[in-house]
């Protein structure tokens, strides 16, 4: 039986021939649809993020699969995280290692995973939403819809009625790749994540760093851009979003607060997906559940697992640590709290690259966690 061998890389030096053998993967692979698991993403992710490299794993003499990675100290995270919404090992169907062997050929102390695509034993599984439009497009999907969840998308009606009577004409553009554009959007995110309390991923530089480059790079049926919904004078809503094949991921939201009563950002995923539906895009990803509109949209998802394999001996991670301080929550509101501690952990560690800024993005996290486990403890 021939064993499986792995070979690290940089991503600059894998030949034609390798990325070629990539997109026959990805081609032959259903699971392998989304954009991240595009050559493109990996080039263009592995000359931003610091510490990229690629496994190529061999078996026999042939290669058998890619894993793009970036190192953060001790542990290994998928190339690009915490941007990185899709991951696993690009391979043919079948042929891919499971996550904890992956992990034992790389050598990893801790490999951390947030949405990995493929086999994956203990590990928590999570759907990520999605609308599948029909044969008849999005015409077809907003019948069905309207019919199912009639008094919500006559609410939505009514409040585009509203904010252009309030705001003046609505306008929606898509497929925009302005930098200023792009830097006002990330502006406006970093201002959310003050508010709500959420580490700001963009503070390392390199996180808005690689969504320019993504927005500058096109390559084929490859690529990110911008859409907009304006309501008079008024930017209402914005998206950054990334695009490969017939399948589009919105990623990046912001909406104006004062808006926020019309809901322009459902309004402007609804006009996008109306528009683009129109140029061939047949599958937009929303990501994880969570926000309540996403209910009466979806009619598809792809599940994903997600969590740290530790190598045996080394102990607990701090991710780890920093939940058990949230055992007292107690039953579901504690696990709930455990696994966004480790979302939240593992964010950080994406993020930051010295020491200095994990320190400061851990004692954030853990004065939210505290402040989030606070109540159960009292009414213990």
């Amino acid at each position: 039986m021939n064993t499986l061998t792995v070979e690290i890389m940089a991503a600059d030096a894998l030949g034609e021939s390798e990325w070629t053998l990539w997109r026959e993967m990805v081609a032959a692979n259903p699971d392998l649809t989304s954009a991240y698991f595009r050559p493109r993403f990996t080039r263009v992710a592995a000359r931003v993020s610091p510490g990229a490299a690629v496994a190529v794993l061999h078996r026999g003499g042939e290669i058998t699969g890619f894993f793009p990675f970036q190192r953060r100290g001790g542990a290994i995270l998928p190339l690009g995280a915490p941007m990185n919404d899709f991951h696993g090992v690009i391979a043919r169907p079948g042929e891919a290692p499971d996550l904890h062997d992956l992990a034992r050929l790389l050598n990893a102390p801790r490999l951390n995973v947030g949405a990995w695509v493929g086999e994956a034993r203990g590990l928590v599984e999570r759907d990520c939403l999605m609308v599948a439009l029909p044969e008849d497009g999005y015409a077809g999907w907003y019948a069905e819809r309207r019919a199912t969840e009639r008094k919500y998308f006559k609410d939505k009606e009514r409040a585009r009625r509203g904010l252009e009577r309030d705001l003046g004409v609505i306008e929606t553009r898509t497929n925009q790749r302005d930098t200023a554009l792009l830097d006002h959007l990330i502006d406006l995110k970093r201002d959310q994540y003050r508010r709500t309390g959420r580490h700001d991923i963009f503070a390392c530089g390199w996180t808005a760093d690689l969504l320019h480059a993504l927005m500058d790079e096109q390559d084929g049926d490859f690529g990110a851009s911008i859409a907009t919904l304006t309501a008079g004078d008024t930017m209402a809503a914005m998206e950054f979003s990334l695009h490969a094949g017939d399948r589009w991921h919105f990623w990046f939201p912001v909406y104006e607060p004062a808006a926020a009563r019309c809901s322009p950002g459902i309004m402007l995923s609804m006009d996008t997906m109306r528009l683009m539906g129109a140029r061939g895009y047949r599958v937009f990803d929303y990501g994880f559940g969570g926000e309540g509109y996403k209910k009466y949209f979806c009619n598809a998802s792809q599940t994903v697992r997600e969590g740290v394999i530790v190598r045996p001996g080394l102990g607990a991670t701090v991710s780890h640590a920093a939940a058990g301080v949230l055992d007292a929550a107690g039953g579901e509101r504690g696990a709930r709290l455990r696994n966004s501690v480790r979302r939240r952990w593992s964010a950080i560690e994406a993020c930051e690259t010295n020491t200095g800024g994990r320190a400061r993005g851990v004692l954030q996290a853990a004065r939210a966690a505290l402040a989030k486990a606070g109540p159960a403890r009292a009414e213990a």
